[in-house]
């Protein structure tokens, strides 16, 4: 019974996530990502407005075939999957990162991330 209690609260658990504790989490992602208004793609996309947003979108970063042909777009959930095993996602990807397995440093990564539109053209 407590282990139903406690998979049915997991999503409720992590719903908002906290940006500051998500900022530092994005110490793993900042090598080949950035984020912010002046953002651009180099090592992989920038990631302004990423929640929402199609894969293989960034203009300016030449995806891998399969995450150009993957068809997702970049909901929560997909995000939190990609973030734990970025492989098992969209095999194939060119992203080469281990993963996260804690669920509370995905949620703030993502509220991090979430803080971050994508930025209106003047």
């Amino acid at each position: 019974m407590l282990g139903l209690l406690l998979a049915l609260s997991t999503p409720f658990a992590f719903a908002e996530g906290s940006i500051a504790a998500g900022k530092s989490d994005y110490r793993l992602c900042v090598q080949c990502h950035q984020i912010g208004p002046s953002a651009r793609s180099g090592f992989g996309p920038q990631l302004n407005g990423i929640v929402g947003r199609p894969a293989a979108a960034a203009g300016d970063y030449k995806y891998s075939k399969a995450m150009q042909q993957s068809g997702i777009v970049w909901t929560e959930d997909k995000l939190r999957a990609f973030l734990r095993d970025p492989d098992d996602l969209v095999p194939g990807t060119k992203m080469r990162f281990w993963g996260i397995r804690d669920q509370q440093k995905i949620t703030d990564l993502l509220a991090y991330l979430r803080s971050f539109p994508t930025p209106t053209a003047p």
